[in-house]
Parts: C-alpha cells; structure tokens; sequence
C-alpha cells in the first residue's frame, strides 16, 4: 500500500487531474515505466536503472508526463549510488524529477492502428529543482490495448545545477544518455 501511494503521488497533481478529467478510453497510464541514464568516459561508465516511473499518456491532446523517483535509480555498485543521490542530485532535497510535453506530431500518430509510429514531443523537464525546455523524438508502438513509449535523448548536468566535483570531472560525461521505455496501459 506504501509502494502503491508512493507512485500515484509521483504522478503530480497534473497527472492526476489529466487522468480525472479525460474520457478513459484517451487514458494510459504506467507506474514502472523504465528510465535509464548512462554517463560514458575514457575512465568510467556509470550506468543508473529506475524501474518506477510513472507515465501519463492522453491520446486525444497528445499530453504526456513522467515522474521519476531520484533514489528509485538502481547502480551496481553501492557507494555510486551513495553519491548520486548525496552528492550529485541531493534527492533527499529534490526527490523527483518530472516531464510534461506535447506530442507535436499527433497527426501523425494512429492510436487506433496497431504500428511504430515516431514522435516528436515538446515540453518542460524539473529536475534538481530547474526546469528547462526540453524536445525529444522516439517511438509509440501501438501493441494490442498497450501503448510502448520510448525514447532517448542527452541531459547535461551543468544545466540542471549539478555540481560535479572537480576530483571526479573526468569521469563524469558532459553529457549524460538517457532512454526511456514505458509500456502504458488503458485507464479502467
């Protein structure tokens, strides 16, 4: 039951009301969509799984939000994760980071048409406490009833206010590669 308001209250009040408000058969809707980020160097990849993210998808307006649990992000090796969510995105201070975009291409998209489909998407992303625009493209696979949205795209710490310090600059990636995989399902 702790898990499962967790996650819901991940979604943000503006998920919430996008799923409360639309008709549910424009719903979908995850709470383990998958986000990964991989930070690659000569010296060191470092390499972050977070399997709880919450997704909101609104097939009529093309509205899309993501919530993702910072210290939800998995390493394999402890002390890395010690230091991302102490030291780099002081999670204690700025627990979550958040998307919520546009599908600008909607047109183009046939929910209602088993297929790949590519897509380009506008929006605003808060994380560490800044928030920037931020456009991305990739897929929506329509499968059956579930709607598969993935996509990946770079993120530069430096423009999210996280401080990298100087001791490890060289193995931290200017720009750090983030994919996401979200497998979404009708809203009952």
């Amino acid at each position: 039951m702790k898990k499962s308001f967790f996650n819901i209250a991940t979604l943000g009040i503006g998920a919430a009301l996008l799923m409360a408000l639309a008709p549910a058969g424009n719903i979908y809707f995850t709470r383990n969509g998958q986000v990964s980020f991989l930070s690659s160097t000569p010296l060191e990849d470092i390499k972050g799984d977070n399997n709880q993210v919450a997704s909101v998808l609104n097939t009529t307006t093309g509205g899309i939000e993501f919530a993702i649990a910072i210290n939800a992000f998995q390493f394999d090796k402890a002390k890395l994760q010690e230091h991302f969510n102490e030291n780099y995105m002081e999670s204690t201070k700025f627990p979550k980071a958040s998307y919520k975009g546009t599908i600008s291409n909607l047109s183009e998209i046939k929910f209602g048409t088993a297929g790949t489909y590519k897509a380009k998407v506008n929006g605003k992303m808060t994380m560490h406490g800044v928030t920037k625009d931020l456009a991305a493209e990739g897929t929506i696979e329509v499968k059956g009833t579930q709607i598969i949205v993935k996509s990946n795209f770079n993120v530069n710490p430096e423009d999210y206010q996280i401080k990298i310090p100087d001791a490890v600059k060289e193995k931290i990636a200017k720009a750090i590669k983030v994919s996401v995989d979200c497998t979404l399902n009708p809203k009952p």
